[in-house]
Order: C-alpha cells, then structure tokens, then sequence
C-alpha cells in the first residue's frame, strides 16, 4: 500500500570509550548486567551532546568534536535528562527523583524528591512545553507536570488524584 521508506545512509559520530564501560564489575539493571545504558540525549545550546548513564549514576557530555567526559556522577539512577531553555539541566532519577545539574561544577542536587511526602515511584523521561512545564512520565501517574513555580500535580489532559489540594486550588489542572 506504501512504498518502501528511503534507505538512509548512517555514520557513527561517537562511541563511548572502553575507558567509561564497567566491563569488570558491570551493575545489574532489570536482572541484566551492564556495561552501560546510555539514555536521555539533549543537546546544549555550544553543540555539546548529554546522556546519562543508568545503572552507573553518572551524566556525559560528548563535544561537537565526539569526545566524552563525565560531568557527574553520584548514588542514583538517572533515566533522563533534558536541558532547559535557560540552561539548567534537569535529570530524571528513577532512585532519587527529578534532580537539577550545574554542569560548570557537576554539582547535582534535588530539585523535587517527594511530591506530597511520597517518593516517585518509576519517574521517568523529561519533556519541557513552551511555557516551561515540565511533564515526566512515571509508573503511578501517566503524566506528571512540575510548573515553574513549584506546583507539581497531574497534567489537565490526565484525571488524578495526584494533585495536592493546594495545585488544584491554584491551577485547576484536576
């Protein structure tokens, strides 16, 4: 009924160096042991490319030229991470919930870990709207947004619980 796609031609721009692998001792994620799981890619605005590395708690940065370097690195599990308009760089820790980077220094620190003192529970990739919502997915809630101010509750699109009696005062999003 279609035609077959285009045959796109590839080329390999960076492959994370054997230096950064963890051949010896890897980490097990989901019951699989791992090198690495490299997830999360966001671009700054110098051309640098961002990932992190799940089961080893760390945020990378490769350079326009393909090189790697570690940024940061600390006792969580990072599972995204996108850079915002501004600059900050926020990351999606499954272990220790939504976490912002000062990638000049590779301080990291929470942001937001216990939403109406309850731990995330799976929390997930990043996806910033126009207006500077955060949405993330997470096991328990399909869509949570983290809106500029502070306020975390459920998107307007999803019917929750999720929202604190404060968001929904303030933002109707329930």
């Amino acid at each position: 009924m279609f035609p077959a796609p285009p045959v796109i031609e590839t080329t390999i721009f960076a492959r994370l160096p054997d230096s950064l692998r963890a051949r010896s001792n890897p980490r097990q994620q989901s019951g699989v042991p791992r090198d690495s799981f490299l997830e999360g890619p966001s671009f700054d605005r110098a051309g640098n490319l961002y990932v992190v590395n799940i089961p080893y708690g760390q945020v990378l940065r490769v350079s326009p030229q393909g090189e790697f370097a570690v940024v940061a690195e600390w006792d969580g599990e990072p599972n995204g991470l996108k850079i915002h308009k501004d600059g900050r760089i926020f990351i999606a820790d499954h272990k220790q919930g939504l976490m912002l980077l000062d990638p000049a220094s590779g301080k990291v620190e929470v942001y937001l870990d216990r939403p109406r003192r309850e731990r995330f529970k799976g929390l997930n990739d990043l996806v910033f709207a126009r207006n500077g919502d955060l949405y993330s997915p997470t096991r328990a809630r399909p869509i949570c947004v983290t809106r500029p101010g502070g306020c975390f509750g459920c998107a307007r699109t999803v019917r929750s619980t999720s929202c604190s009696a404060t968001c929904r005062a303030r933002t109707g999003w329930c």
